[in-house]
C-alpha cells in the first residue's frame, strides 16, 4: 500500500518507541501492522482467547494492548502521526494511509 501511495518509509523502525512497522522519520509518520491474535483486536473473530490457560493468555494479551498504547503516545507526544492498520482491516485501509500522509508536514 505505501508504495503505491509512493511513499518513503523505512521498516521496522528499532529507534522509535515501539519499533514501528513502518515510518518516516523527516516527515514524522508510523505505521504499526499489527495481527489481530497477538495484539487482541477487541470485537474481531480473528481474535480469540483461547481455552487452555485462558488467564495466562488474557494477560498476555493486556500486556500486549498496554504496550501498544504507549508506544503510540510515546510517538504522538514526540510529534509523530500514527496510524494502526489490523490484519483483518487490510484491504480497506489504503484511504486511510493516504490521508495520513497527506496531513504529514513535508521537510
Amino acid at each position: 500500500m505505501l508504495r503505491t501511495l509512493a511513499a518513503s518509509y523505512r521498516k521496522d523502525v528499532k529507534s522509535l518507541a515501539g519499533s514501528p512497522d513502518f515510518a518516516n522519520k523527516s516527515r514524522h509518520w508510523a505505521i504499526f501492522a499489527n495481527g489481530c491474535f497477538w495484539h487482541a483486536h477487541r470485537g474481531c473473530p480473528r481474535a480469540p482467547i483461547p481455552k487452555k490457560n485462558t488467564l495466562f493468555w488474557e494477560q498476555k494479551f493486556a500486556r500486549n494492548r498496554q504496550r501498544d498504547a504507549r508506544a503510540a503516545l510515546a510517538l504522538r507526544r514526540q510529534g509523530y502521526r500514527v496510524a494502526i492498520i489490523w490484519e483483518c482491516d487490510v484491504r480497506d485501509s489504503l484511504a486511510r494511509l493516504a490521508r495520513l500522509l497527506e496531513q504529514t508536514p513535508k521537510p
